[in-house]
């Protein structure tokens, strides 16, 4: 389906390289959007930002990629922000601030702010947007949820999520197989429809229904900075499976047909996210360094 679009609800940092003495705009939710940009497919950000320079380049970031962050909250206090270095091409986490003032409030949706959420098509968001406890409000929106599970869920908190979740990404490089199959399902049984699991170089699986489906990882040439390639292959893979739908859903038609549409998107994800590592940060406009270089 054509003109579908994503909103992406929570996070936003800057990660601060300190091998290179830049800062890259970032953090899941804005990765998300630009990524989604690339793929052709319209979105919208709504978050915590501070009120110091830090969020003033993410936020002159998304002006410039043309995403609307009109319904984004500002508070007095610290932006969130990332350390990092590189370990070769590696991106190395250093720590971070844990969202700055993103923490100390909700987000508290205004009756506005729902009605503008009901004009997307899916609700992108994950484990560092403190959403917990207001997940239930989005999903009574009627807009399919896409979460991020990243490597650090639990079985209470896949109970917690899934009931309200749609698709999901879990990052399984660590398990066996036999322990990667075994949190997909988990995730499955809490109520997760579509439910990914990625092993990095190794490729990625699917779990639909009764199907676990795989397609391999695409081998990057010029690997610069590999920050960002696990929320480049979700967002494309969210992209493709919006635009290869009839009515702008996640699951449609019947199981012969998403699994055609899954396959197709697993291997847009994998194509684009080789693209990605060729970046510097999770997707360039790198500037100097400011603020606090400590957590």
């Amino acid at each position: 389906m054509e003109n579908c679009r994503i909103i992406a609800i929570g996070d936003n940092v800057c990660d601060k390289y300190l091998s290179r003495g830049k800062m890259y705009p970032g953090g899941q939710c804005v990765n998300t959007c630009a990524y989604a940009g690339l793929n052709g497919t319209e979105s919208a950000y709504l978050g915590k930002f501070g009120n110091d320079s830090v969020a003033e380049c993410v936020k002159e970031t998304l002006d410039k990629l043309g995403v609307d962050y009109s319904h984004s909250r500002t508070y007095k206090g610290e932006n969130g922000y990332a350390l990092v270095t590189l370990n070769g091409n590696d991106r190395v986490f250093l720590g971070s601030n844990k969202g700055g003032i993103a923490k100390e409030y909700p987000f508290a949706f205004s009756p506005a702010d729902l009605e503008y959420i009901k004009e997307f098509q899916l609700i992108y968001t994950n484990l560092n947007s403190y959403i917990e406890e207001e997940i239930d409000i989005l999903a009574g929106t009627g807009v399919p949820i896409a979460y991020d599970f990243s490597v650090r869920w639990t079985d209470d908190y896949l109970k917690k999520i899934g009931p309200y979740t749609t698709v999901a990404i879990m990052s399984c490089a660590h398990l066996s197989d036999e322990e990667r199959e075994r949190e997909m399902k988990k995730a499955q049984a809490a109520g997760i429809k579509v439910v990914l699991g990625t092993i990095g170089e190794d490729g990625s699986y699917v779990l639909y229904g009764d199907d676990l489906l795989y397609a391999p990882a695409v081998h990057a040439d010029d690997v610069i900075d590999t920050m960002g390639a696990g929320d480049s292959y979700f967002a494309a893979f969210l992209c493709s499976l919006l635009g290869s739908s009839k009515e702008g859903k996640i699951v449609e038609g019947d199981k012969e047909s998403m699994k055609a549409r899954l396959t197709a998107a697993m291997n847009t994800g994998a194509v684009f996210a080789a693209k990605v590592c060729a970046m510097e940060g999770a997707f360039g406009y790198g500037v100097p360094i400011t603020g606090r270089t400590d957590v």
